[in-house]
């Protein structure tokens, strides 16, 4: 992957195959803007068919991990066409037009979707304040991690709007819906202690020692086949949200049955040789022909 020294406001660094993105405006507390936006979805987007790839990180330069969209834009702060008064009709019929994706499609949420069809393990390494979008992108992930100081803020209602970057989708299946509204009504910043004790993030960890572990799990991660990653990646986010097991059950056997004769064969092979697997197979081009199902 070329590592973008274009990039403006990420860092991407690709080390023992762990991509690791750093939102870089730390002068500004990582605010999010439609240029990084664009800059997460090219590098989500390129990730996918990357095989040097085999997990990736996102993490905050500086003291935040990031502190909501920058709201210093005039007119409107979200760089929204007002003229525009679209139906719900429009927006189904319409969706992938330009005008809709600048001028009405929430930014967030596009990279949300970025990131969830992703064939690559998401690892969010919060390092700092995270409000906003800063929140609901990490939603979107993963595994989350949090430095011990770090605090998570969904304050949309607080300043008049309403969550974005499709956490009205992630956020309840993270954590139980009451406190994913009571975390929204509410707008409060939630401590590191009280996110670990509503299962939001994996763990609290020291600040010098965040980026180490959430290294060690990515490493953990990406010794596996990447062909079974990508697929129980999207099996886990997909069949979660289908009405009957069944429907589940027709995609787990299309992916066992197409796994069985090709890493499968090298990972019993391995198990039963008592060494470590050697797993060829890559994601970009030897994904089963079933792929992608929905």
């Amino acid at each position: 992957m070329q590592l973008h020294s274009h990039h403006k406001t990420l860092i991407c660094e690709l080390h023992d195959q762990i991509l690791t993105i750093t939102l870089n405006r730390p002068d500004r507390m990582n605010a999010f803007t439609l240029e990084m936006a664009e800059e997460l979805i090219d590098v989500f987007n390129r990730a996918n068919d990357d095989d040097s790839i085999r997990a990736i990180i996102v993490t905050g330069a500086g003291k935040a991990f990031c502190a909501g969209m920058e709201l210093s834009k005039e007119k409107n702060v979200f760089g929204l066409n007002e003229k525009l008064q679209p139906t719900l009709e429009e927006m189904n019929e319409q969706f992938e037009s330009e005008k809709l994706k600048s001028g009405v499609r929430d930014t967030g949420g596009q990279v949300a979707l970025a990131i969830y069809d992703c064939k690559k393990p998401v690892i969010a390494a919060i390092n700092g304040s995270a409000v906003g979008i800063g929140a609901t992108l990490t939603c979107a992930m993963d595994i989350r991690l949090i430095s011990k100081e770090a605090r998570v803020g969904f304050v949309f209602n607080k300043i008049g709007i309403t969550p974005e970057a499709c956490s009205s989708w992630f956020l309840p299946k993270i954590v139980n819906i009451g406190t994913a509204l009571e975390w929204a009504y509410t707008g409060d910043l939630v401590d590191s202690s009280e996110l670990e004790k509503k299962g939001f993030v994996r763990s609290v960890e020291n600040p010098e020692e965040l980026l180490d572990t959430a290294k060690a799990l990515a490493l953990r991660i990406s010794r596996h086949s990447p062909v079974a990653v990508a697929l129980t990646r999207q099996m886990m986010y997909r069949n979660a949200s289908r009405e009957h097991p069944v429907d589940a059950h027709k995609i787990d056997s299309l992916a066992i049955f197409y796994t069985s004769q090709t890493s499968g064969k090298e990972g019993v092979a391995a198990f039963l040789e008592k060494r470590a697997p050697n797993f060829q197979e890559q994601a970009s081009n030897e994904m089963p022909p079933f792929y992608p199902w929905w």
